[in-house]
């Protein structure tokens, strides 16, 4: 069997076992980034030294027996918004194009002490905002199941990376559903925690109240693995929560015997594609039928969601990108008069067009004559869906539902209205603004031979029942197709697709 073929946990167990080494390893994937990336551009950046002499460093490691975990000499990729000290962070914006961090994010750090091996940065929406990885300053990121199609967004790059072979496992941030909604667009498993669980340390912030990082894998496995190395309480990071139950790896338990499972109705209405539906609700069957008590439900609020959430999100970004001014790092202006001059022009030539509509609607919303009318009402009503939420469970151990309303559209698609592309999140926003935990995995294919995704809520700080249930269905559904095995017609990579950095 390929490494690309393998999970992660599997390549570790090789490794240990002798089968084949850490240095092998990367350099078998770094063999795939080579012969396919310009297909798909999921890395922005790829440090081949880098990661041959962690390799080697791991290796030794592993020998000497210091290192024996489940990650240990596996190879990695991490979304671009991640701080990695020595190694280029752009968000795939122009404005970050230069900067080199003098440190590396915590969670990036939790994975390097389990033994992993860095293969590079991968490609996003520029500063997370965005649900299709078309906004970054790099290029497109093409979905692995259909080249024509988008691979989610923000974390496309990671999502596409693992759909592609082209890691073994990736690290994303959701903030919105950046993590789960790509990783149902390209057939992976994707989990958002709970807010708090992971260290948001070294995490270029966009909603900072709504950010958390989290895996994207190939299985359910995987995934308890991953999430499992880098939970963790950290100082550093003030919103961090410590707490004593993060051995995710002991709920891989099949067994849903008993389980309340409650589906929204508001995730079953109108915009919801019948053959997404049709998968989802057949999930739910087969999880009844191991012995799960489902119910339908009404989850009040759901309409709600979309416009609160890019009133918050965006009033957040507003005030956290206003640190990239030219001045101390980044992007600046060649031609320009006077400071005031040099601001504008630097952050004008600097941020997309995304960006900067997000930045004016959240200035504007924090603006003396609306902030009460729209921020404080939008924090409102972010009280009242997790409180909603807090009904629910008080019924169900989880919630199941779509991840997003259709398949990957087709490039270009969601760009024509901006509108729609926010729309596609209405299934996920609302975790965030409960800070709930969430997983995605696949649970079926359209007409079209693109995943379907099927999501999981739970209420705070209950990631187990996630992922013994996730566990139980994967199960039960049997081994799920790989993007990398989709016979595709790839387009050749336009001009900004060459701009990635080795």
């Amino acid at each position: 069997m390929s490494i690309t073929d393998m999970t992660a946990v599997e390549v570790a167990a090789a490794i240990r076992a002798g089968k084949m080494t850490a240095v092998e390893a990367a350099e078998a994937m770094l063999a795939r980034i080579e012969e396919q990336d310009k297909r798909y551009n999921c890395y922005v950046t790829v440090d081949r030294a880098g990661a041959l002499a962690q390799a080697r460093e791991v290796q030794a490691k592993i020998r000497a027996g210091e290192l024996t975990g489940p990650l240990a000499g596996v190879p990695v990729a991490v979304k671009d918004n991640m701080c990695t000290e020595g190694l280029l962070t752009t968000c795939s914006s122009k404005i970050l194009g230069n900067f080199v961090p003098a440190y590396t994010a915590e969670a990036v750090l939790k994975l390097k002490e389990a033994g992993a091996v860095i293969l590079g940065k991968t490609n996003m929406d520029e500063f997370a905002m965005g649900s299709t990885t078309e906004t970054s300053a790099y290029g497109v990121t093409r979905n692995p199941w259909n080249t024509g199609h988008v691979p989610g967004g923000s974390s496309g790059g990671s999502a596409a990376a693992v759909a592609a072979g082209e890691c073994c496992y990736a690290l994303g941030s959701d903030t919105g559903g950046s993590i789960r909604q790509p990783a149902s667009y390209c057939g992976v498993v994707g989990m958002k925690p709970t807010y708090g669980t992971v260290s948001r340390y070294g995490l270029i912030a966009y909603g900072s109240s709504l950010d958390q990082i989290g895996p994207l894998t190939k299985d359910v496995t995987d995934c308890a693995a991953v999430l499992e190395a880098i939970a963790s309480h950290d100082e550093k990071d003030s919103t961090s929560v410590e707490r004593q139950d993060t051995d995710f790896t002991s709920a891989l338990v099949e067994d849903v015997k008993g389980m309340r499972i409650g589906i929204p109705n508001d995730y079953l209405g109108d915009g919801l594609d019948e053959e997404v539906k049709a998968a989802v609700l057949k999930a739910a069957a087969d999880l009844e039928g191991k012995g799960a008590v489902v119910e339908r439900f009404d989850l009040s609020l759901v309409e709600y969601a979309i416009p609160t959430y890019y009133t918050i999100a965006a009033a957040e970004a507003s005030s956290n990108l206003e640190r990239f001014d030219g001045i101390k790092y980044g992007y600046r202006t060649e031609a320009y008069a006077g400071l005031h001059s040099m601001y504008k022009k630097s952050r004008s030539e600097g941020f997309g067009e995304e960006v900067k509509r997000r930045i004016m609607l959240g200035s504007f919303v924090l603006s003396s004559g609306y902030y009460d009318a729209y921020y404080l009402k939008a924090l409102r009503v972010k009280a009242l869906i997790k409180k909603a939420f807090d009904e629910a469970f008080a019924k169900y151990d989880v919630i199941l539902g779509p991840v997003a309303p259709t398949t990957a559209p087709e490039l270009g698609y969601s760009l024509l209205d901006p509108i729609r592309m926010y729309l596609g999140d209405i299934y996920t926003i609302a975790v965030n603004l409960a800070g709930l935990p969430g997983i995605s995995l696949p649970c079926g294919i359209d007409k079209n031979g693109l995943p379907i995704g099927l999501q999981l809520i739970g209420d705070c700080f209950q990631e187990k029942k996630l992922i013994q249930t996730a566990y139980t269905y994967e199960r039960l559904r049997g081994g799920f197709p790989s993007g990398k095995d989709q016979e595709i017609n790839s387009p050749e990579p336009d001009e900004k697709e060459e701009c990635r950095h080795e």
